[in-house]
């Protein structure tokens, strides 16, 4: 937007939300500042205040949980939908009201994420909104918190008039990209642009560094960003080369998108006190421990964060409609945190370590797609066995992000692993300055970056993303033609620019249903544009299916180039483009209508 007065960085966390903003005009570039909203909220019963981050959850009350003006805002009386600081402490005593991990969902491509499903297995009186809508709510939310105190005396200011940077999970592939885009046009973002999150705790660091950043790294530097947050381990490798004497960064690879986060460490301390428990005679239904995992939460964080405490008092109502003398007590202990999160989630392991699978049952609940092996240390070894360019290859620079990441015990617990894995090296720590912030901070100087007020990383499409063609093959009964993955758009392809398939022809069946098939893989980073892959099982993985009917008329099969562009604001956009008229018909990647 040219027109705006602000760059703005909004990281949608799963845990937490943060908005950084910074003058988008400035007669000296490096005079910029960026600074981060203080984001009025409900912080108790008839209480508002303004906080640096606003927690990402919602709570839905019911009719009897709150009176009217314990839930109003400054903008708004009697709130129907209570986000924030507010919704995670109520939502801890009455978890069926709680939707958490929005973000997280977002992305779940196991559910129809346009159905109101959330919070999911609450009852039916429960009023429930779709994974779109929750991601919608927090950021307007946001929106109305930043009208409310930068825009109340001059429209423009508006957020929705402002340039926005909006960050994602790197391992978002393009139908949760789409919808996300979808969720902040539900809340009047209508321009926005996507960047990935390792990317722009990068940038955080490079903008706290005031350009002292080359002196802590040089060309043929390869660095690791290790991003874990509430929901998800991200990873991300940037190279470190030189041009023209000058630095150039490129990220060169992500990660699979990894449901391990602090909410998995959350769950295996609940799991550790709830034995505790029954031990002692007390068996926790399934809503007194989603109590617990909410308060083990709060009382992890104190126990990493303060280094002179030992437990922490956790606590949750009992069964029983009294509640005189129903509260559970107990304590979480330093040594629990040590054992479960620790060795639980970051041992030490070989290089050539995987995550060990585990035999699923047969029939499995629905719910968020968790990682059967919470090893975080397995899955980065994984991740970087997969550079098939450079296999011997190692970081020798890590840089840290994300709320789990705080914890200088697990910071710790990481170096030593990629130590042991190159003969005692450690690999240098870039200093972040506050990785709450980062993300946030690191979008808005991206914006200042894109109008040349900064260094930028080169990136593009954070995998490659291919289309199921059917085989030309004969018939056999009961055994359909097989799907070879056609590579559309190679890793890297950049943002604002396309490409079409035009010396190869394929048939487009219109006017009647059809099925599409999209994949992906990060892994694959080497092929190119019109790639075939006959045996993709494995390193090529589904995105989603969609069954649809093009325009045509029925029964016909129209000849058909293939034009992919990559949008702006990080994007997919894939077209069928016929080879006899001027008609074309685009593919959406979008979520399957049937789970």
């Amino acid at each position: 937007m040219s027109q705006s007065k602000y760059i703005v960085g909004i990281d949608l966390g799963t845990s937490n939300s943060i908005l950084a903003y910074t003058p988008a005009e400035l007669d000296a570039p490096a005079a910029a500042e960026i600074h981060i909203l203080e984001i009025p909220q409900i912080i108790g019963p008839g209480s508002v205040a303004a906080r640096s981050m606003l927690p990402s959850f919602i709570f839905l009350p019911g009719e009897k949980d709150m009176s009217a003006d314990v839930v109003s805002l400054p903008w708004e009386k009697n709130v129907k939908q209570v986000v924030g600081e507010f919704a995670r402490e109520r939502g801890a005593e009455i978890p069926q009201r709680l939707i958490s991990s929005a973000k997280s969902w977002l992305c779940h491509p196991m559910v129809d994420r346009n159905q109101a499903i959330l919070p999911w297995g609450a009852a039916s009186e429960v009023p429930k909104l779709s994974t779109v809508e929750a991601t919608a709510a927090i950021l307007d939310h946001i929106r109305r918190a930043w009208n409310f105190s930068m825009a109340r005396e001059d429209e423009r200011l508006a957020l929705e008039r402002q340039d926005i940077f909006l960050t994602v999970p790197a391992s978002f592939d393009a139908v949760a990209r789409e919808l996300t885009v979808k969720a902040a046009e539900m809340a009047q973002l209508p321009d926005i642009t996507l960047l990935e999150e390792p990317q722009a705790a990068f940038y955080a660091w490079i903008e706290a560094s005031h350009d002292r950043w080359r002196d802590d790294i040089a060309a043929g530097d390869l660095v690791l960003v290790c991003d874990l947050g509430g929901g998800t381990s991200d990873f991300s490798l940037i190279r470190v080369s030189e041009s023209s004497g000058e630095l150039e960064l490129e990220r060169i690879a992500v990660g699979n998108h990894l449901l391990i986060g602090g909410d998995n460490m959350d769950l295996a301390l609940a799991y550790t006190i709830a034995k505790r428990f029954s031990e002692k005679g007390t068996r926790l239904d399934s809503w007194q421990m989603r109590a617990l995992w909410h308060r083990c939460r709060a009382a992890k964080e104190k126990l990493l964060e303060l280094s002179d405490s030992d437990t922490v008092p956790v606590s949750i109502l009992g069964r029983g409609s009294s509640l005189i003398g129903g509260t559970l007590r107990t304590d979480l202990r330093r040594a629990d945190v040590e054992d479960v999160i620790v060795d639980g989630f970051f041992p030490f392991c070989d290089a050539d370590s995987r995550p060990t699978a585990v035999q699923r049952a047969g029939i499995q609940e629905t719910g968020l797609p968790y990682e059967s092996d919470p090893a975080v240390t397995q899955h980065l070894a994984q991740f970087l066995s997969r550079q098939d360019e450079r296999p011997s290859e190692l970081p020798t620079a890590v840089l840290f992000n994300g709320g789990v990441m705080k914890a200088p015990l697990l910071r710790k617990r990481i170096v030593d692993v990629l130590s042991s894995w190159q003969d005692g090296v450690e690999p240098r720590v870039l200093e972040a300055s506050n990785l709450d912030l980062a993300v946030a901070r690191g979008a808005a100087y991206y914006g200042l970056a894109r109008r040349g007020r900064g260094i930028r990383i080169r990136s593009g499409l954070n995998r490659s993303y291919y289309i199921g063609v059917a085989a030309s093959m004969p018939a056999v009964p009961g055994m359909p033609a097989p799907i070879k993955a056609l590579c559309v758009a190679p890793f890297g392809m950049e943002e604002g620019t396309q490409t079409e398939m035009t010396e190869r022809e394929f048939n487009l069946v219109v006017g009647e249903p059809a099925k599409f098939e999209f994949l992906g893989s990060v892994a694959r980073t080497n092929d190119t544009v019109g790639t075939i892959i006959e045996d993709w099982e494995g390193d090529v993985e589904p995105i989603t299916t969609i069954e649809t009917t093009l325009d045509g008329t029925y029964g016909n099969v129209i000849p058909v180039s293939i034009q992919i562009k990559v949008t702006e604001i990080g994007t997919l956009e894939l077209w069928c483009v016929s080879r006899q008229d001027d008609n074309r018909w685009k593919l959406e990647f979008n979520v399957r209508e049937k789970p």
